[in-house]
């Protein structure tokens, strides 16, 4: 039994002085706080999520069911806090942004190395997105490994034959680093599992909810965008809410919504 250490403190604990001293405006105007707060808060929830997704797939490969949708549900509930946190960034008028806007130089979302290792660990295999990662970099190198890996998607595939069904070797022998194609085997596998009503459909139903809470979440980012910068180009030359919007209706798991018109 650990014996409580006299000298820890909750400030100590949760490393407070560090945390606090994070944030560090570029300017005197007053709104800029906020938005280093709310993007800081963002990076910490992409560092849990992907900690939860990382033991997500864990589960799915072990054949832990019950763990698998608890994990998800944690997942899904944090996706929703990220959603609401734009409406509190949303209370920055157009103005107050343009006031600090300059000093943010050559910054940009664009260079999240956490969300773009988020997609690849939801699958996304996208090569454009080393354009903001030199070569040799640490950020390139991490995104590059994780779209080596195993997707969540993959692990769900390998999931299934834990629960004895016949997934095809094709699917599970696939090149990782490659996209996921959406195959016309594993949909009929979906609908015999979804026939089936048990576990794994829960299971997948869950993947679909997650699916759509990115979606969500990313039509909100890109109305907060617009509603903020209109069609001004993003900060570090990125495109803004032109790309945002390329990004809003793409799909984790297109093989989930491909057998909806098929029940």
């Amino acid at each position: 039994m650990n014996e409580p250490h006299p000298s820890l403190t909750y400030s100590h604990y949760l490393a407070l002085d560090e945390v606090l001293a994070a944030q560090r405006p570029r300017s005197d105007e007053h709104d800029e706080l906020l938005f280093i707060v709310i993007h800081q808060v963002y990076e910490l929830w992409f560092k849990q999520m992907l900690h939860e997704l990382t033991g997500l797939q864990h589960r799915l490969e072990d054949g832990d069911t019950p763990r698998s949708l608890h994990t998800l549900g944690r997942v899904l509930a944090i996706l929703k806090v990220a959603v609401a946190q734009v409406d509190v960034l949303e209370t920055m008028t157009p103005r107050q942004f343009t006031s600090f806007r300059g000093r943010l130089d050559a910054s940009s979302g664009f260079q999240s190395e956490q969300f773009r290792e988020l997609e690849a660990t939801l699958g996304r295999r996208d090569r454009r997105v080393f354009e903001h990662y030199p070569e040799g970099s640490a950020g390139r190198e991490r995104i590059a490994t994780a779209m080596s890996r195993p997707s969540v998607f993959d692990s769900y595939l390998r999931y299934l034959v834990t629960q004895g069904y016949d997934v095809p070797s094709a699917a599970l022998e696939r090149d990782l680093s490659t996209p996921w194609e959406p195959s016309a085997e594993v949909q009929t596998l979906l609908l015999a599992l979804y026939a089936d009503d048990g576990g794994a459909a829960q299971v997948a139903e869950r993947l679909v909810d997650l699916d759509e809470g990115l979606q969500e979440w990313r039509y909100r980012h890109v109305k907060m965008v617009e509603r903020t910068i209109g069609a001004k180009m993003g900060t570090g030359g990125s495109s803004g809410a032109t790309y945002l919007w390329s990004t809003v209706t793409h799909q984790l798991f297109p093989d989930l919504w491909a057998i909806r018109s098929e029940m």
